[in-house]
């Protein structure tokens, strides 16, 4: 497992339950992108390199009865829509870049569809 530091730990203070979910995101983001730099920040998590490709949040991107307790909010950048259930919500804040938030709900969660995702994240971040 990846250094976790006592900031991205205080992220999850009073939602400690959530913390196991960012240890699997972190965890696998850092294993496959080592040069990643993780800055947190009031209401989100980033991972980056040059740029942002994916970050987390406890941000509910559905209504309270319709995600998993405990939750943690997936949100990557992709330069095209993505069809599938797991998708909470998505927009297009700008002509050819979308922003995409998927709750996920257990460590298991964070599986090859997800990583998927965030490898194409990852690709459009450097393309940029």
């Amino acid at each position: 497992m990846t250094h976790i530091t006592l900031d991205e730990r205080l992220f999850f203070d009073g939602k400690q339950a959530a913390f196991p979910l960012y240890e699997a995101v972190a965890g696998a983001l850092l294993s496959r992108y080592p040069g990643t730099r993780v800055r947190v920040g009031k209401t989100q998590i980033t991972f980056s390199e040059r740029y942002v490709y994916a970050c987390v949040s406890l941000r509910p991107v559905r209504r309270k009865a319709e995600l998993p307790v405990p939750f943690l909010t997936v949100t990557l950048g992709l330069p095209g829509p993505l069809v599938s259930p797991r998708v909470a919500q998505q927009t297009e804040p700008y002509p050819g870049r979308w922003t995409v938030h998927i709750p996920i709900g257990s460590p298991g969660d964070v599986d090859g569809e997800l990583l998927t995702w965030v490898e194409a994240a990852h690709d459009f971040a450097r393309s940029k």
